[in-house]
């Protein structure tokens, strides 16, 4: 009876449109199938739980086929999901050396020009150009003064900002997956903060700063160079949904915390005036509300669909827009000066120094013990750099021009190597602004959600499938051109940017970032009344709600142990802990989880 209700349900009118007869009759399948398998997993469905169990449920072969299909037929060649030009697949570990840098470089060569026009047709690739731009720039800006109080000088916001701009684009224009945002991290930046204590400590009579900065990193470009001529890329393979979690939560965490702290100073701090700390507080709530809420009218039933599209690709943009105009007004309206961001006059360097570092200041010992934390360097550059190009080339963004890992570790070597050799400070890829730009490019499909507590009856609102993503080169050089060209031309307009606005948007990419990420949602789940969770792939694959949650329990204290050791006097053993992130997950079964239900939990997303 509960079967035959849902399909009568499932072929009536749609409360949002009226299907087709052939989507009915898909759809009629498509439920059949799903429930029947969904009966194999779940013994009983309470009433109205059996619809939600068949949306789950995975299609067979055929049902699939045929909907992948029909969803891809919408959206133009050039950005479907689907097929992927993998040049990794069957791969070994490690490889003869140049081989799987020679894949690499041939199967990028097939699709460059498309990358190419598929950047100058798209509006989403000028919508993520507008929102990039200043979720490129603010990080800079901000991790490049951190940079400045941290070295004392020796690198700062000059450094950074031009480095984001130049290695930018050389990594939009050559790298082998140009969807990757590459800026500076907080993990690099914790690294550089150890090295600089090693040197500031005394270590070997005082050696001078820059020149070991310069050797270290000139000894992590060889190991990254010496990475993709042997493949080693591959190693992503033992990788998955696990570890990009807890990297993915943690790089938020540092978004959101940065952006906090900010509030929170303005809010107790005895030099800053009460009206104005308010001010700075309800400037960044306004740019994080306001791009948030125009985020999610793409999910609503607002306008018509091509105006909320429109308005949720914009949403940064005019988040940011309307708090520095909400700040002018402000600010003239109670003669508060509010902080803005802090670009420097001229274009040298932060010091004076000249660009180019004095590599022979360093005695040839201590040359070659640079070895030492230039390995350190390397492997935290490495998994940083792979474990976000694994996000960026998950199953769910349905990419099909395939992954790039052996050039993409060529390319990063050699920008790297440069970045050393000037005093820039490094850059890898950047897990949030990353993941963001992909969200930027991706398009949805708007599909009813049916559920038993939504509505009265039961109808709730457009959920959304992504159809396919436009990879594209122009939106990645675009992005950079912009913050070089801004940087060199029009910094009296950057120094009127409050920064009370770009906190608003460190809050919002920091949150964005969550969204669809497993672990925080589980995390949500644990502490939530079981009697109200909605049916999820975990619990209809008959995961005790015990074992979902310890899986979680571990994944957040991995994660705290990160934040704790990046913040101690042992941050030299941070990328040491990335590195065991693979093998902690491997260990799991040995500590008594059950390998199906680490299959259910640890599953990529289709």
């Amino acid at each position: 009876i509960c079967g035959i209700g849902v399909d009568v349900a499932e072929l009536g009118p749609d409360r949002h449109r009226t299907r087709s007869p052939q989507d009915m009759s898909l759809r009629h399948l498509a439920v059949v199938a799903a429930l029947t398998a969904a009966a194999h997993v779940v013994p009983v469905l309470a009433e109205g739980e059996a619809l939600r169990a068949a949306q789950l449920a995975p299609l067979p072969g055929p049902c699939l086929a045929a909907s992948r299909s029909r969803l891809d037929s919408r959206v133009p060649m050039r950005c479907r999901g689907g097929g992927s030009l993998d040049p990794l697949e069957g791969a070994t570990v490690i490889e003869a050396p140049f081989r799987g840098l020679r894949r690499d470089v041939s199967a990028k060569l097939q699709v460059y020009v498309s990358d190419v026009v598929d950047g100058v047709t798209s509006l989403k690739v000028v919508s993520s150009t507008c929102f990039l731009f200043f979720g490129c720039l603010a990080p800079a800006v901000a991790f490049g003064g951190l940079c400045d109080d941290i070295t004392q000088g020796a690198m700062g916001t000059v450094e950074m900002v031009l480095g984001t701009a130049v290695a930018g684009m050389v990594y939009a224009l050559a790298a082998g997956q140009p969807l990757t945002i590459i800026g500076s991290t907080g993990p690099v930046l914790a690294f550089i903060t150890v090295l600089f204590k090693l040197h500031d400590s005394g270590f070997g009579g005082g050696l001078p700063f820059l020149p070991l900065y310069a050797w270290t990193g000139l000894w992590a470009a060889f190991f990254l160079f010496l990475c993709s001529v042997f493949s080693v890329s591959n190693l992503v393979g033992y990788l998955s949904r696990f570890t990009d979690e807890i990297f993915a939560n943690l790089i938020s965490f540092i978004f959101i915390y940065e952006a906090s702290k900010e509030i929170i100073r303005a809010l107790t701090s005895p030099l800053v005036p009460p009206v104005r700390g308010m001010l700075i507080t309800l400037i960044a709530v306004l740019s994080f509300f306001t791009s948030t809420t125009l985020a999610k009218l793409r999910r609503s039933s607002l306008l018509w669909r091509r105006g909320r599209d429109f308005l949720a690709d914009f949403a940064p943009t005019v988040g940011v827009a309307l708090g520095v105009l909400a700040a002018t007004k402000a600010c003239a309206a109670y003669g508060v000066d509010l902080p803005t961001l802090a670009v420097p006059e001229e274009l040298g360097t932060t010091s004076g120094r000249p660009w180019l570092v004095p590599l022979l200041e360093l005695p040839p010992w201590a040359r070659l013990a640079a070895a030492i934390p230039g390995a350190m360097a390397a492997l935290l550059l490495f998994f940083d750099q792979n474990i976000t190009a694994r996000i960026v080339n998950s199953k769910s963004n349905r990419l099909r021009k395939g992954k790039g890992d052996h050039l993409d570790m060529f390319v990063l070597s050699v920008l790297v190597a440069g970045e050393s050799l000037l005093g820039v400070p490094w850059l890898c890829a950047a897990t949030v602004r990353a993941i963001n730009h992909c969200k930027a490019l991706h398009h949805f499909e708007s599909t009813t959600t049916t559920t038993s507590s939504s509505s009265q009856d039961g109808t709730g609102p457009p959920a959304l499938q992504v159809l396919g993503t436009t990879e594209n080169r122009i939106s990645g050089l675009s992005i950079h051109a912009l913050i070089g060209l801004t940087v060199v031309y029009c910094r009296p307009l950057l120094r009127k940017i409050p920064k009370p606005v770009l906190t608003g948007l460190f809050f919002y990419l920091g949150q964005s970032a969550l969204r669809g990420n497993q672990m925080w949602e589980r995390g949500i789940e644990v502490l939530s009344d079981p009697a109200l969770d909605e049916p999820t792939p975990w619990k209809l694959a008959g995961v005790p709600r015990t074992t979902m949650a310890l899986f979680t329990l571990v994944q957040f204290l991995a994660l705290g142990a990160l934040i704790l050791v990046k913040n101690s006097s042992l941050g030299v053993l941070f990328p040491v802990l990335v590195a065991g992130l693979a093998p902690l997950r491997l260990a799991l079964p040995a500590l008594g989880f059950d390998p199906a239900h680490l299959g259910a939990l640890d599953q990529d997303s289709a």
